[in-house]
């Protein structure tokens, strides 16, 4: 290896580094340290998302009785997520065939009704829900965003990014008492999956998340010592197999933001995008695409 490529090497790894470190410190700051730029920025792209699924008629309306298997587990997670955010979470499942889970900057994550049927209990769900409250809650999106426009390759700050999210992630779900091995349960059932999108993704492959994840449950005995790596304990997901998606299509969707939110939250969504925000996304972000960034396939958790 020749003297540019291991900079160029070195320069990643410490980048990587110092993502993580920059994200956990953000995540323990007061809400007040978001500027107004940055806190407009990610209202207006959160904003955004929620209008495409709305016209591509995928969010599932409140009244479904899916939102009776996740409202319980998520609502314990904002107990304690709700502190370290601007904005309280708010959870919306989407109606999609395809695993899937994603947070919006703004506070929104969706998950996919796809999801629900596909996990097996309350800690496997929690840990999707854990991982991505913590991607708004270390402001991951606006800061890949801000190092592109810095002209720095975005590659190993989403590495990082990630494994923030499942660090932070395991302390979210066991400070809301749910079992954080459900995340290792998770990248154990997904990971034939996700490993062959591994390669070239902006993710880092199962096997170095699963190593990190399972030292730390292991090593922070304070923290994690009472829970055990025992799937057969966990309180099984009560997703019935007649919620079927389909079943769950509403005809057509209001247009504004939606009404349970309550109308204090729908101010924070300007009208015109702020002086910096960009023309459009950045290019590994095509707005075509769907969910910013577009999920992988087949399923995205626990690669995002």
């Amino acid at each position: 290896m020749d003297d540019t490529a291991r900079r160029s090497r070195a320069v990643a790894f410490f980048s990587a580094i110092a993502l993580v470190a920059f994200a956990g410190a953000r995540g323990a700051a007061s809400s007040l340290a978001v500027s107004p730029a940055e806190r407009s920025w990610e209202a207006q792209v959160g904003q955004e998302a929620y209008e495409r699924y709305a016209q591509r008629n995928e969010i599932v309306p409140r009244q479904s009785p899916l939102y009776a298997v996740l409202d319980p587990v998520a609502r314990r997670i904002a107990s304690v997520a709700d502190r370290d955010y601007y904005a309280p979470f708010r959870f919306i499942l989407l109606d999609e065939a395809q695993p899937n889970a994603v947070a919006m900057p703004g506070g929104d994550v969706y998950v996919t009704t796809a999801m629900l049927s596909y996990l097996r209990n309350r800690d496997e769900l929690a840990g999707v829900i854990c991982h991505e409250v913590n991607h708004d809650i270390h402001h991951d999106m606006y800061d890949v965003y801000e190092a592109t426009q810095r002209g720095a390759q975005p590659l190993p700050y989403e590495r990082a990014a990630e494994l923030n999210a499942d660090r932070s992630g395991a302390y979210t779900c066991a400070k809301a008492g749910f079992n954080p091995w459900g995340m290792v349960w998770n990248m154990r059932l997904h990971g034939a999956a996700t490993q062959q999108l591994a390669a070239g993704a902006d993710h880092p492959s199962d096997d170095q998340r699963l190593v990190a994840l399972v030292a730390l449950l292991r090593s922070d005995r304070a923290a994690f010592g009472r829970f055990r790596d025992d799937v057969a304990d966990a309180a099984p997901l009560s997703n019935a197999p007649q919620f079927g998606q389909a079943a769950f299509r509403p005809a057509q969707y209001q247009p504004q933001y939606p009404q349970q939110y309550g109308q204090q939250y729908s101010t924070q969504y300007p009208q015109q995008y702020p002086p910096q925000y960009p023309q459009q996304y950045p290019s590994q972000y095509p707005q075509q695409s769907g969910p910013y960034p577009p999920p992988p396939l087949p399923a995205c958790y626990p690669g995002c």
